[in-house]
């Protein structure tokens, strides 16, 4: 049974929308069948669009990165979208209405698709400890999958506003906001502007502190700001040498 689905389009849609209705004013149809069709009545059926995706295919010699003819299917586009907008974190519950989904099942394949993405960019990214010194985990090695399992579920129940905790989830941790002193914060610079703003409110407790001739709360906090001095210094380094290489 056919039913209506709503979809939202950005601007550029809507004006390809409206040049096409213009040029054919008389159908009924967005997209009226080309040929059988002498009052316009008929819409394009969907094995005369695959066809016509086929033949454009082979005639712009599409291929792959081995060489090899691509093949499309019209439902792809549909497996495209869905997977860009869970990649660019849209909710699952708004993916699947924008895709008329019957069940989150259905939906739940891109969510899986968008579990390999984050691990690519968790191994990709650059990370740092309190001292600002790089922590590697080689994905290739005999532990990346036991690390990526810690760090996806640590992702998930022990994120902080300013980096991850790498201590095992079976573990409690018994300090209070003590992570820029603590050996198991990692960190990377998706969290640089927390960096940078938790930095300016160490400085103003320094300086109210010591104002006050409060020598021990000085003293903490002077070494939280010395690490956050190198975190900061050494993402920096990073974001820096990345925009060289993307310019390059």
């Amino acid at each position: 049974m056919k039913r209506e689905a709503l979809v939202p389009i950005d601007e550029e849609i809507h004006a390809l929308i409206g040049d096409q209705q213009t040029r054919v004013a008389a159908a009924p149809c967005l997209f009226p069948r080309p040929t059988k069709n002498p009052d316009g009545q008929a819409p394009i059926s969907s094995s005369t669009y695959r066809l016509a995706l086929y033949r454009w295919l082979e005639r712009c010699n599409i291929r792959d990165a081995h060489g090899r003819p691509v093949h499309l299917t019209p439902h792809q586009w549909r497996h495209t979208l869905g997977t860009r907008l869970i990649n660019r974190d849209v909710p699952q519950e708004v993916v699947r209405r924008i895709l008329d989904h019957d069940s989150p099942q259905m939906t739940a394949h891109y969510a899986r698709l968008h579990d390999s993405t984050v691990r690519r960019h968790w191994e990709a990214a650059r990370k740092v400890d309190i001292t600002g010194e790089t922590v590697t985990v080689d994905p290739d090695g005999p532990l990346a999958e036991a690390a990526w399992a810690k760090q996806r579920l640590g992702r998930a129940t022990q994120a902080l506003p300013n980096g991850f905790c790498g201590l095992p989830v079976q573990q409690s941790c018994p300090h209070a906001n003590a992570c820029l002193t603590c050996p198991m914060f990692l960190t990377t610079d998706e969290f640089l502007p927390q960096h940078h703003e938790h930095r300016t409110q160490l400085l103003q407790i320094i300086t109210a502190a010591e104002a006050s001739g409060h020598t021990r709360l000085v003293e903490m906090n002077q070494q939280v700001l010395g690490n956050l001095d190198r975190i900061i210094d050494s993402l920096d380094e990073s974001a820096a040498s990345q925009e060289v290489a993307d310019a390059s």
